[in-house]
């Protein structure tokens, strides 16, 4: 791990990390290409990329409804006692993010409210092919459903060599399918999933969400399509920064780095502190436990190209340092870590205290995973129920509300020059002070269009509204 020294009165610059920001535009115009190329030839496309990419030769794509009804039989009694603790918790946690529909009503009787409402067909994306993520499985389709979300798609790479008849994903992240509620399952992966789902094919319907984690191919194209379909976030490397005093054990600090670092060569870890000496104790620590990780190879290969120390003069530079970091997970591994809790601005999660174990909020802690990375976090939010619906305003206008609007409403309309926009309310209010004759072709066919529209109103009209003669 890189160190960086801030002196008293330095404060850390973003341009000091290692972040690269954006996508290599290689791999945006290589997932560009596939998209184009799926939304041309549907089916076959998809079909001609699995079989590039995946190595293995499709006919259907849908799983079988069977093999979803059967998810459970046969697993481990222990894993399956996990999993639904997991989406118990992960379902408690987001009920309390679902929000109502709401209404009020104005004195004068106009009504205006949020209508919020699920959208009909979400899309998850879930990594696979040699790996299982079955805890990706329950942060994206327990909230969907939480929010109402009629028809969850989970795609997911099939894995390579397994034996005809076989089920093609991990029976682990095909338990979690079930047990969160999917309704669909297609043996896809990549940037030929995200086409499909944004575009649809002969057998995979669209949707109007897309969410989850994936390669560089994946957030590339779910960046490409967004605007035809929404998008959660478009993640990078998972990344990981703790906070830390001279009351932490430099041990478990090394521990929750190499959690992050063992994810990805491009992980990011950062070990913010004031304490120079504890900084040297993690990094003897981590040389302790690297060799024992089965994953020592990418581990180590995070740490060192992406992992970075800042050592911070006091506590408030320490706090500035994280901040502009804006991590994806920040562990406060000091005594005062609640006491620090307001003054963190930025993280896309934040794991208070010397027990809050990272991986907790990975798996069962309940609030969800799927979180901002590479700063994102200084304007994303995590997935949440809100990501999988819509919001409506609601306006329903009476007539003394009408008149109470319409003259501002008019003359600001005369500000930008918008002639029909004022008119649009001019003519309902000429109802109501002149009578519905007012509105007649012929009647305004002898009438000031231009003074109807823009009457000058003087300023206690604007503000009071106009009255309705009678």
């Amino acid at each position: 791990m890189r160190t960086i020294t801030l002196k008293p009165g330095e404060l850390l610059d973003a341009s000091m990390l290692t972040r690269e920001g954006v996508l290599p535009a290689d791999i945006t115009a290589a997932a560009q290409q596939i998209i184009d190329t799926v939304r041309a030839e549907g089916d076959a496309a998809v079909r001609r990329y699995c079989r590039e990419f995946d190595g293995v030769e499709l006919e259907s794509f849908r799983l079988p409804q069977e093999q979803i009804d059967a998810a459970l039989e046969g697993l481990d009694p222990a894993f399956l006692a996990a999993l639904e603790k997991a989406a118990a918790q992960i379902r408690d946690f987001h009920e309390r993010e679902v929000q109502q529909s709401w209404f009020t009503t104005r004195a004068d009787g106009t009504m205006l409210g949020v209508k919020v409402t699920p959208v009909a067909a979400a899309g998850i994306y879930v990594p696979g092919g040699r790996a299982q993520y079955p805890s990706t499985v329950l942060m994206n389709a327990v909230p969907a459903k939480v929010a109402g979300v009629e028809r969850v798609v989970m795609v997911t790479p099939p894995q390579r060599d397994v034996a005809p008849g076989a089920c093609p994903i991990s029976p682990y992240t095909l338990a979690a399918a079930k047990v969160g509620g999917v309704d669909e399952i297609y043996t896809v992966g990549g940037a030929q999933a995200v086409a499909a789902l944004a575009y649809g094919t002969e057998s995979i319907p669209r949707v109007e969400k897309i969410t989850g984690p994936g390669n560089a191919y994946v957030a590339a194209a779910k960046r490409l399509v967004s605007g035809d379909v929404g998008i959660d976030m478009v993640a990078g490397p998972s990344e990981v920064c703790v906070l830390a005093d001279a009351t932490a054990k430099p041990a478990v600090v090394a521990a929750d780095l190499m959690a992050q670092a063992e994810h990805d060569p491009l992980a990011a870890c950062y070990l913010v502190t004031c304490d120079a000496a504890f900084a040297q104790e993690v990094e003897r620590a981590l040389s302790l436990l690297l060799p024992a990780s089965p994953r020592e190879d990418i581990t180590r290969t995070s740490l060192d190209d992406q992992g970075t120390i800042v050592i911070a003069p006091d506590m408030p530079t320490a706090v500035a340092a994280v901040n502009t970091i804006a991590p994806e997970h920040l562990e406060l591994h000091c005594a005062d870590a609640l006491g620090l809790l307001g003054t963190i601005r930025n993280a896309g999660a934040i794991f208070v205290g010397a027990w809050s174990s990272e991986p907790l909020g990975d798996y069962v802690a309940g609030p969800n995973h799927t979180l901002p990375t590479g700063g994102t976090a200084m304007f994303s939010n995590p997935l949440s129920v809100e990501d999988f619906v819509k919001k409506s305003s609601v306006i329903c206008y009476t007539p003394e509300g009408l008149l109470a609007d319409a003259p501002a409403t008019q003359r600001l309309a005369q500000a930008e020059g918008l002639w029909a926009h004022a008119l649009s309310a001019a003519l309902r209010r000429r109802v109501l002070e002149c009578g519905e004759g007012a509105v007649a072709t012929d009647s305004l066919a002898q009438a000031d269009l231009t003074a109807i529209a823009w009457p000058g109103d003087d300023a206690a009209t604007v503000t009071g509204g106009a009255r309705q003669d009678g």
